[in-house]
């Protein structure tokens, strides 16, 4: 699977580091929340930190632009679902929450897409199992807050033409 667009569901903390790491590793990534002042304070933290990473010097000025570019924004999980590779929830930690999200991923996501929880105690398998594609779900936590600069090295760089 060539993985081109992640979808990061949740803009909270968690969900808005996520979405940083994603797009400064080179890939399109989709942040939503359905609450639009955590999805308008998720997205200006990420342009905080991207600016905040020029003036140390850690990130270039067309790096951070670049990477700006490839982030958007949504209002809808299934839309979400739709465009994106790889869905990554990052909501709280409430298991009906997650396996409500996981349903909606199930039935609204491409049927190669990887879904993704970033939950650091809830049973994964619980939550495949609400889909018909256990197979495709996967654990993914992230240490709080999000390492910047060290989550590149974890995420594999897309494939350019």
């Amino acid at each position: 699977m060539d993985v081109k667009t992640i979808g990061v569901i949740g803009a909270g903390t968690m969900g808005r580091g996520i979405a940083y790491a994603a797009a400064l590793g080179g890939y399109r990534t989709i942040l939503e929340d359905v609450m639009p002042e955590m999805l308008a304070k998720g997205v200006a933290w990420i342009c905080e930190s991207f600016d905040e990473g020029v003036k140390r010097g850690k990130v270039g000025a067309a790096v951070r632009d670049a990477a700006l570019a490839r982030i958007e924004t949504s209002s809808s999980v299934e839309d979400v679902c739709r465009k994106a590779d790889f869905l990554i929830e990052a909501v709280p930690e409430e298991m009906e929450l997650k396996l409500e999200l996981f349903t909606l991923f199930d039935k609204f996501a491409k049927p190669d897409a990887v879904l993704a929880s970033n939950t650091s105690s809830l049973s994964i398998a619980e939550m495949a199992e609400m889909t018909y594609r256990p197979e495709l779900c996967v654990g993914m936590h992230f240490f709080n807050p999000v390492p910047k600069m060290r989550l590149i090295e974890i995420v594999r760089a897309p494939k350019t033409s």
